[in-house]
């Protein structure tokens, strides 16, 4: 009974871990979630610049999976190169460990202050702020689950049937390594199996082999995750996976030396926790320079996506048309795939921008012809919807039409727009100032998960999201307004690249704005039936 008790201790101080990591991944996700993703955009130019920028945005959202699922979502759409990501990914590994490291720091006695300091930015704050308060009280309940796993392990450490599986696992390795890795991917967090590992009185070869496992089981939820993206997004997960397997099989035969010497540091620290961060550290220092072989085996063992055409509906049934819930889900479907084609414009024309080379423009023609094309088909289909449909239907049907035309606006303003100004630019041989450039590019990656966003409230109608998408419209607004004054300073100093590309430099911020502006009209009407928008912006009084 009472080996029972303490497993279900055990296990509710876990799950309050896991619980404390998914408040601070959220709570963060809602005040710094696009910051975090521009920050990973932005970050991946050079290799050092995309180390931080991942293991930034992994203390950020307090998981390098979710690093590596966002990393290999702008691999996929050709946003980041994929070796800049696997950079990235180790940055992410470093991230973990030192949130690791702060956790297990002896700072439990601040959990109090944390809780009560989260809970009022949550009743009290505006929505960044009582985002920054849900990832203090994650934080707070961490340090608390540390506190109860503490004392949950605290019979076990004197129990012989512990000191018999630890001496098991201490004599077979390769299972010790297995079954931490299991746990790891179990709890889908290598924190959570690191921090469970350093509560317990594991010898020091053993505890360095268990970390290592949680190292190799964290790297499997997103190779899970990825299974079915395309094929850039699984080589990017399972070279991270292929990485941090070839680092414990270095690691494995050297875990007794390297636990003793981990052992005998005058720190004080936690063995475990300064295991995760010297195998993370060292292994980001040796890899480093092989991630292009490493990169082109994985390529090697996951061919490239088969060429598909997109040329035609597919989700338009004709035979559907007199079920309007089974039309309506197909032409949202549609909308959907044309709002992944816009993706694809806004990419090429990026990629133009970045590159200083015309030949990604020669596609946006082409599809913003094939947007046209489709969003005049989804609306001839939806206007021959059976006429059973109620009122639900009917509002659905002019949410669909609304976003189809948003979208085919956006193509235009990157094909009439953008691209010659881009044109222009790479034509006359002009450049921006390396402010100004990063400047368009932090526009440019804003303006791409806006999109992102758009299309999962159409397709969600979550209100909560909707009203989000909303207020980053006010934040885009301010970038832009900030990004023009400090390109007037420029001009003001007589920075020679400003005056020469002064007139594009604002056209593409205008564009940019007018493409995030087309965005964010998906969430009107969604807030509209909740009574959440108001007539005029004019202030009252």
């Amino acid at each position: 009974m009472a080996s029972l008790v303490v497993a279900c201790q055990i296990a509710g101080a876990v799950a309050l871990l896991l619980f404390g990591i998914g408040l601070v991944r959220e709570g963060l996700g809602q005040a710094l979630g696009l910051r975090l993703q521009v920050v990973l955009g932005l970050g991946t130019r050079t290799g050092p610049r995309a180390f931080l920028s991942g293991l930034v945005a992994t203390l950020g959202l307090q998981s390098s999976t979710a690093t590596a699922l966002m990393a290999s979502g702008f691999v996929e759409r050709g946003m980041i190169r994929p070796r800049m990501a696997q950079v990235a990914l180790l940055g992410a590994n470093v991230g973990t460990a030192l949130t690791a490291w702060a956790i297990a720091s002896g700072l439990e006695a601040l959990a109090p202050v944390l809780l009560l300091s989260g809970y009022v930015l949550i009743r009290r704050a505006g929505v960044v702020w009582a985002g920054v308060g849900r990832a203090l009280v994650g934080v707070g309940l961490m340090l608390l689950s540390l506190a109860l796993l503490g004392q949950a392990t605290q019979p076990l450490r004197t129990a012989p049937e512990l000191a018999a599986f630890l001496g098991l696992l201490d004599a077979a390795w390769p299972v010790a390594l297995v079954f931490s890795a299991a746990i790891a991917a179990l709890c889908a967090s290598s924190l959570a199996a690191v921090l469970l590992v350093a509560s317990l009185a594991v010898p020091p070869g053993l505890a360095v082999v268990l970390v290592l496992g949680a190292n190799l089981g964290g790297a499997l939820p997103a190779v899970l995750a990825t299974a079915g993206a395309g094929a850039e997004a699984r080589r990017l997960t399972w070279g991270n996976l292929a990485v941090r397997a070839a680092g414990c099989a270095v690691a494995l035969p050297l875990a007794g030396p390297l636990g003793a010497a981990l052992a005998g540091l005058p720190s004080g620290g936690s063995l475990a926790v300064e295991a995760h961060l010297a195998f993370n550290l060292g292994l980001a220092a040796v890899i480093w320079p092989a991630l292009g072989p490493v990169a082109a085996a994985v390529a090697r063992a996951i061919p490239a996506d088969p060429a598909r055409a997109d040329d035609r509906p597919r989700w338009l049934d004709e035979d559907a048309l007199q079920t309007p819930a089974l039309a309506l889900a197909g032409a949202g479907r549609e909308a959907l795939a044309i709002g992944d084609t816009v993706e694809r414009m806004l990419i090429q024309t990026r990629t133009a921008f970045l590159s200083d080379d015309a030949a990604p423009l020669a596609e946006v023609t082409e599809l913003e012809t094939r947007i046209d094309r489709r969003q005049q088909e989804v609306k001839a289909y939806l206007t021959r919807l059976g006429r059973d449909a109620g009122e639900a239907e009917r509002r659905r049907t002019i949410a669909i039409l609304d976003y189809v035309i948003n979208l085919e606006h956006i193509g235009d303003i990157i094909d009439k727009g953008l691209a010659p100004e881009l044109r222009k630019k790479i034509g006359l041989g002009l450049r921006f100032s390396d402010e100004g450039r990063e400047e368009l590019d932090r526009m440019f990656l804003i303006s791409l998960e806006t999109l992102k966003m758009a299309q999962s409230v159409f397709l969600q109608g979550d209100r909560d999201l909707a009203r989000r998408l909303m207020e980053l419209k006010v934040d885009i607004r301010k970038l832009e307004r900030q990004s023009a004054q400090r390109h007037l300073i420029r001009l003001r100093e007589g920075q020679e690249t400003s005056l020469d590309s002064s007139s594009l430099h604002l056209d593409i911020l205008r564009d940019l704005k007018r493409i995030t502006a087309h965005m964010v009209a998906v969430a009107h009407p969604i807030l509209d039936q909740e009574g959440l928008l108001t007539e005029s912006r004019l202030r009252q009084g």
